[in-house]
């Protein structure tokens, strides 16, 4: 291919002009920064090697641990954070753990060994409640930035950046009993996990709140992250008579699709079902998932911007940061057939009465916010997003202790220093 074509073939993915493209090529002087951007971004995009001299010196290694990449959340938390890096002249490691495979540990060994500058943990050991947080105490004495993702610890003196997952499951069950639903299950990942602890306690306090059920114990099926521990928690909880599934991720919620069909039910005309993650493909399933939005590029941002921080010798926020998700509604919930029928009337009008209430007054029973209903909220292939509210409170985990957190919009780009506040111990 001639240089004039390739010129031209830049140009075009670019957006700008032969001439810019060729002072970019060439080191010039005179092009804005994020118009150099561009025309290195579409030289990379058409597969174009970079002259020597625009080929940036790495500023350094860092390591990225993530659990294995059948979740596609995972393979997204990576892309986003690896390019984040790049654009600050990192090099990305990317480590990818697999059952039976590598360990945590000896990845962190051969990090260090590498000399690497800093390490960005998602969702590892530190999400565990029963791992020992030893692994993570020896990196801090070393003086080695990290930061962990979607996980709390509370002895370990680093930053956390989590999705708030008790107000991802009380969006869910708020939505669901907006739409009549009362009988309505948990599918959710092992007990030990403290996203799935914080789910629980979310669910809880929404069926508490909302439709005044106490003991919902039954109504939570504890599985894998798989489409076959779906399957197989939806089919526990289908067996209790429910009418919609929470499920902890959009890959346990296909194992409950499937577990519907199977026992010979239809979606969302008989079981309504909500996911967890949005992930791409969620929207062109049939039907459509109904999920619970991670923030995930605002929570990338916002770790490597922690990380940069600490290796520029500016000490990150040592608290956890909590982004609020977001309730994507599409065409796998639907208005619940036994209802008002099936429950009593009086109960049935009290429901009613305290959904009224929330709408206007915008707080749950126990002050805590929650969605607007939406004008049309069974409408099937359709998508709307709940809109999201900056907020802080102190929450209580079991076995954590008392700390402050802070839910961050997804939508913004970072945090603002004004609304810092010291975690209680």
């Amino acid at each position: 291919m001639t240089g004039q074509a390739r010129l031209a073939d830049i140009a075009v993915h670019a957006g700008v002009s032969e001439a810019t493209v060729s002072r970019v090529l060439n080191d010039k002087a005179g092009v804005a920064p994020t118009t150099r951007q561009a025309v290195l971004a579409a030289l990379d995009l058409l597969g174009y090697e970079r002259p020597a001299k625009l080929r940036t010196r790495s500023a350094g290694l860092i390591g990225l641990v993530v659990p294995e990449l059948d979740n596609p959340v995972f393979p997204v938390f990576a892309q986003e954070i690896e390019s984040m890096l790049a654009q600050h002249r990192y090099t990305p490691v990317l480590c990818t753990q697999t059952p039976g495979g590598v360990t945590e540990d000896d990845y962190v060994e051969m990090l260090l060994e590498r000399g690497v500058s800093g390490i960005v943990f998602v969702s590892g050991l530190h999400a565990d409640s029963t791992s020992d947080p030893a692994r993570y105490l020896r990196l801090v004495e070393k003086k080695l930035p990290i930061v962990l993702v979607n996980g709390y610890m509370a002895r370990i003196d680093a930053p956390f950046i989590s999705t708030d997952d008790e107000e991802a499951a009380e969006m869910a069950v708020n939505h669901l009993v907006a739409l009549g639903h009362e009988r309505i299950g948990l599918a959710v990942g092992q007990e030990r996990f403290v996203p799935c602890l914080r789910k629980c306690n979310g669910f809880r306090r929404a069926m508490k709140a909302l439709l005044d059920q106490d003991d919902v114990t039954g109504l939570i099926a504890h599985s894998l992250f798989s489409i076959e521990g779906g399957r197989v928690a939806a089919t526990r909880l289908l067996s209790k008579g429910v009418t919609a599934i929470v499920c902890s991720s959009d890959v346990m919620a296909l194992g409950a699709i499937r577990a519907v069909r199977q026992g010979g039910l239809k979606v969302p005309d008989d079981v309504s079902v909500i996911g967890y993650d949005d992930s791409l493909f969620v929207a062109f399933i049939d039907p459509p998932l109904t999920t619970v939005r991670q923030p995930v590029q605002a929570m990338a941002r916002t770790a490597v911007q922690f990380l940069l921080d600490e290796l520029a010798g500016i000490p990150a926020p040592r608290d956890e940061y909590v982004f609020r998700p977001e309730l994507v509604v599409r065409g796998s919930t639907n208005r619940c057939r036994a209802a008002p029928c099936a429950i009593g009337a009086q109960a049935h009008r009290r429901r009613m009465l305290h959904l009224a209430c929330c709408t206007l007054a915008g707080v749950t029973k126990a002050g805590r916010r929650v969605l607007p209903r939406y004008p049309n909220p069974h409408a099937a292939w359709s998508e709307r997003v709940a809109p999201s509210k900056f907020r802080r409170s102190p929450r209580q985990d079991p076995g954590f202790g008392i700390k402050t957190r802070f839910a961050v919009p997804g939508t913004i780009g970072g945090i603002n220093a004004g609304n810092h506040r010291s975690a209680e111990p």
